[in-house]
């Protein structure tokens, strides 16, 4: 008897309807997952079917989009790409196949600072600085440029005192922060990883709800604050008086969350069992496989999932890339990137080394 032959890289099963929403909605989505070293993005290649690019980068973790920037953090820098939409149609080695192609553009250095959510406030980079417990900038004068920190974080040091990783912003000015913990010791949160996070408010410095089911990516949706808690697999939504109410449960350790239209796209992991920061949870047993799930907002009903056969077991962020049905992405690691030259009036396309 035969044995059966093995899954291709990065396999993936999926519902009908994801195609059907991502080739309705002319979007894609991008996803980080830190324990496979990629960047992926995934297509509608039409109604029926999805398409993936996986490219390769140091431990991504946090993904920024603003028009055509793609920011995102690597292991000890932050990678900044722009869309060169002119050069899409006539890339090299697959003509007429994209729509637009991110280019690396410009990489800062910032040390390794364990970076969790990237924004963008207009054309300022803003950095969850994980390691130094504050919310920074990204610019070319330092590594990066503290601008607020919890109030009872009583000194800067990169010790993981507390576990911040998400931003929430409002009118492009840092607006609501989770973190894992409340300490002003070097990794205290671990202390009480399953149920010590809090929700603060930056403006006030304060905290607005606490003992949460360790807390990621914060989001306004029209107007309201969401949050996951990843130990539960919980969707919540703020409400009155420090408290939050449960929206939806699902099957998975979820992080990693954003929206097009009527959709939400969140990102679920699969929990490995020796890693130390994840045992134990509530989740754990059900957390089997990684993917997104697509949520109807309206009704907040599941619409799609895809779900991953092997490769890719963790997901930090999951960001979506509006009116971009195929786009490409070329690494800093291509060798193609020194092909492409790119003017205010012009673009070129030059000619390998190897193929002069």
């Amino acid at each position: 008897m035969s044995q059966p032959q093995p899954l291709p890289p990065f396999s993936c099963t999926f519902s009908p309807t994801a195609p059907e929403i991502l080739h309705g909605l002319n979007a894609t989505i991008a996803i980080s997952t830190y324990q496979a070293g990629k960047v992926i993005f995934i297509s509608a290649k039409d109604k029926d079917h999805l398409i993936q690019l996986p490219r390769n980068f140091e431990k991504p973790m946090g993904i920024a989009v603003h028009e055509d920037k793609l920011a995102i953090a690597t292991s000890n820098s932050v990678m900044v790409m722009r869309n060169a939409s002119r050069m899409a149609p006539n890339y090299p080695r697959f003509p007429n196949t994209y729509d637009s192609l991110y280019l690396p553009r410009v990489q800062y250095f910032t040390g390794d600072n364990d970076i969790h959510d990237l924004h963008y406030a207009g054309d300022e980079l803003w950095a969850v600085n994980t390691r130094f417990s504050c919310l920074a900038t990204i610019d070319d004068q330092h590594s990066f440029t503290p601008r607020w920190q919890p109030h009872f974080i009583t000194k800067s040091e990169p010790t993981d005192q507390c576990h911040l990783n998400g931003v929430a912003f409002v009118n492009n000015k840092p607006k609501y922060v989770t973190a894992l913990g409340v300490s002003s010791e070097a990794g205290g949160w671990r202390a009480n990883k399953a149920n010590g996070g809090v929700l603060m408010d930056v403006d006030s410095n304060t905290i607005l709800a606490k003992d949460l089911q360790m807390p990621h990516s914060p989001r306004i949706i029209d107007g309201q604050l969401y949050w996951l808690h990843s130990a539960t697999g919980d969707l919540v939504r703020q409400a009155d008086g420090g408290k939050y109410e449960v929206i939806k449960s699902l099957d998975g350790f979820v992080r990693g969350m954003d929206r097009i239209g009527d959709y939400l796209f969140i990102g679920l992991s699969k929990l490995r069992e020796t890693s130390q920061a994840f045992q134990n949870l509530p989740i754990s047993k059900k957390s089997i496989y990684a993917g997104v799930v697509i949520l109807y907002i309206p009704k907040m009903s599941m619409a799609g999932y895809i779900k991953y056969e092997n490769n890719v077991d963790e997901i930090y962020d999951v960001r979506i890339l509006p009116d971009m049905n195929r786009p490409g992405l070329l690494s800093a690691e291509r060798t193609s990137k020194v092909m492409a030259i790119t003017t205010p009036a012009a673009d070129y396309w030059g000619v390998a080394e190897k193929e002069k």
